[in-house]
């Protein structure tokens, strides 16, 4: 059983339930003590035979409505009569008609929407951001919690999951056929032309820039028994070759082997789309590539710098990160508030996804309410309702014993009447 807490506010009712108690039990004893003077005089003054009806009354009228408001929440005067203490002994069929009541009239579809469609959330939460104060405590939140995640996260958990997604959806998927029909594509129109004329560009430049490490390149290659003479007229005739090669393939784009690249990168186009044998031999290349240690090497210290940079901007107020966070915020608390097309999106989206939300989940909603009263126990549940409707309902032996008087009265009046007395 889940024990209830007193809140400074339920002491206060305390002491106001316990006041009403005292009023509406002196009210009778006052009633008893006016029926004792009453009977006891009625024969020699006349007229106290009226009081003593009225007294009569209200404390049948006291004891009855006692009786009642007592068998609500225990067993008056501990005696175990049927139909009393109907609070504690019924209290899991309370929590149960409250959940069921709650479910019905508060979770209902119709209720929700009319509710959020009412608020205006979407201007209302432009208004708020477009505040710097609130943009800034609002980033400040997200940046501590997202600082909070990097921090938690294991780096090998994370790299363990970012490389099972990445061979997944990206390594295990054959790769040939969408790369042979791009580059087939970019082949027929040329734009290959521009890489190779980069490629040249570099190549020509190297050559004009560094003919003695080409000529060692050239003699390294060459037979030990040849002429040192001999070497540098070879060298000398083959970098002027090279030069002369390279220069006329970049300036002439119908160049022999210009074609023959083009026809060349044509054919591996195609044979990745429909060359089983090149298909596996690219594929096995890229697995190899993807699987060897310097590539995991690299992603991993690619995720740790990652995180340190971004541990470090979301530390720091005054960060470009946490800085274009606000900024960006405020900008879409602005948007809110003046583009009303944009506002009603947000207030049809978040309407029909609560909606959604509480229509599927309502049942187990009200079922918190039906579960916590369970759980509680039966006599502390019966003081605290007590607690929060007893003083009202001691209003009702006040207004029995004042009733009773009456009735008491006016029945013994038309008694007299009718019959003498």
């Amino acid at each position: 059983m889940t024990l209830l807490i007193d809140s400074p506010l339920d002491a206060e009712r305390r002491v106001a339930l316990v006041r009403m108690k005292r009023t509406a039990t002196g009210l009778l004893g006052v009633m008893a003590v006016i029926f004792c003077i009453s009977f006891a005089l009625q024969d020699d003054i006349h007229w106290l035979a009226w009081v003593r009806a009225a007294s009569e009354g209200g404390m049948v009228g006291a004891i009855a409505d006692w009786f009642a408001v007592t068998a609500l929440f225990r067993h008056p005067l501990g005696l175990k009569i049927p139909h009393t203490a109907i609070i504690p002994r019924r209290k899991n069929e309370i929590g149960a008609s409250l959940g069921e009541f709650v479910e019905s009239n508060f979770l209902s579809t119709t209720v929700v929407r009319e509710k959020l469609e009412s608020v205006a959330i979407g201007r209302t939460v432009g208004a708020w951001l477009a505040r710097p104060e609130n943009a800034t405590r609002l980033s400040d939140d997200a940046a501590a919690a997202a600082r909070s995640t990097l921090e938690l996260l294991d780096d090998n958990d994370v790299q363990d999951v970012v490389e099972q997604l990445a061979r997944t959806h990206i390594i295990d998927p054959s790769w040939s056929e969408h790369l042979g029909a791009w580059g087939e594509r970019l082949v027929a129109d040329g734009g290959h032309q521009n890489a190779v004329n980069l490629l040249l560009d570099g190549l020509e430049e190297w050559l004009t820039t560094n003919p003695a490490a080409f000529s060692r390149l050239v003699s390294a290659r060459l037979p030990g028994w040849l002429p040192s003479f001999v070497d540098r007229l070879v060298d000398e005739r083959i970098y002027r070759e090279a030069v002369e090669f390279v220069h006329r393939m970049r300036t002439d784009d119908q160049h022999t082997a210009r074609v023959a690249l083009d026809r060349y990168l044509a054919e591996l186009t195609h044979k990745l789309q429909d060359d089983p044998e090149t298909i596996a031999a690219f594929e096995r290349v890229k697995s190899e590539m993807f699987d060897s240690p310097r590539v995991r090497d690299l992603a991993s210290r690619a995720w740790n710098t990652t995180r340190e940079a971004l541990i470090a901007s979301l530390e720091d107020p005054e960060s470009g990160l946490r800085r274009q966070l606000t900024a960006t915020l405020m900008d879409i608390g602005e948007r809110l508030g003046r583009d009303d097309r944009l506002t009603d999106k947000v207030d049809d989206w978040v309407t029909d996804a609560a909606v959604a939300l509480v229509d599927k989940h309502r049942h187990e909603i009200a079922g918190v309410i039906t579960e916590t009263i369970e759980r509680w126990d039966p006599k502390e549940t019966s003081d605290k309702i007590e607690l929060q409707v007893g003083k009202d309902l001691q209003f009702i032996r006040i207004n029995g014993t004042v009733v009773g008087a009456l009735a008491g009265l006016v029945i013994f009046t038309v008694a007299t009447t009718v019959f003498g007395g």
